[in-house]
């Protein structure tokens, strides 16, 4: 990923970021993110303490941080192991701040994180959970983004409202198109099939699906994806209105 400089009307890219995504527990993603100016090493959640220390390992990494994009504890039940085993400090939402442990910093929308020379803005995009939150580097065009929007998909509504997830889906849909979006789980498939099947007259969708299938039959992730692909094929992210996303998620849950 890069930062474009401008200079006599073009673009410079350079590279600022390493990024080591790795499959863990039963359908989670774990990324290790590294600022190559500096060696600086996050941790975007914490889905299996053991596996990331195993990977930081082979990569020769030290962690500084730890980012929780919400409590669940899948995304943040390894932090304390993390933290005893490395001294990364844990920066996790304000709004989960009752249920996430060793925490050093809550953060808030639109706190700016520093990873060495790199900078993480912080979008509060509730609906998941009461607290959840992006890391979103406009600088890098990506965006982490835990369980608020997948491949063809979008997290279930637990703790917030509809009106909640959809402004969520809308915020992120309103990053530039080529923003490349981390998501936290490999569910393609699952989204995929319940997209044809609400939408079988869908080309986008079904060229999605296709190629989905073709992808997973090869062993190979679905994730990440980008803000242009999911405006083409995702109905969550589609849905114009309230009641609109209201009438998918609410179909996708009963699937």
């Amino acid at each position: 990923m890069g930062v474009g400089k401008p200079t006599g009307g073009r673009y410079i890219w350079r590279m600022t970021l390493d990024i080591h995504q790795f499959p863990c527990l039963q359908d989670n993603y774990g990324f290790l993110v590294r600022d190559t100016a500096t060696g600086q090493v996050a941790a975007i959640d914490t889905p299996d303490a053991q596996e990331i220390l195993r990977q930081l390992q082979q990569k020769g990494w030290t962690l500084d941080l730890i980012l929780n994009t919400h409590w669940h504890p899948d995304h943040a039940g390894g932090n304390v192991a993390l933290k005893t085993a490395t001294g990364a400090h844990i920066f996790a939402p304000i709004g989960d701040q009752d249920k996430i442990e060793g925490v050093d910093r809550w953060l808030h929308d639109g706190d700016i994180i520093s990873l060495g020379q790199s900078q993480f803005e912080v979008l509060h995009c509730p609906g998941h959970t009461h607290g959840h939150i992006l890391y979103h580097a406009p600088q890098e065009r990506l965006a982490f983004v835990g369980d608020v929007i997948f491949k063809m998909g979008c997290g279930r509504v637990f703790e917030g409202t509809m009106a909640e997830m959809h402004h969520s889906l809308q915020r992120i849909g309103a990053l530039p198109p080529e923003t490349t979006l981390y998501c936290a789980h490999e569910y393609s498939e699952a989204n995929a099939a319940f997209a044809c099947a609400y939408a079988p007259d869908d080309p986008a969708v079904q060229t999605s699906a296709e190629q989905i299938q073709a992808t997973r039959a090869q062993g190979q992730p679905t994730v990440p994806t980008t803000v242009a692909d999911e405006h083409a094929h995702n109905l969550f992210l589609r849905a114009k209105t309230v009641a609109e996303f209201t009438a998918v998620r609410q179909a996708k849950d009963a699937f």
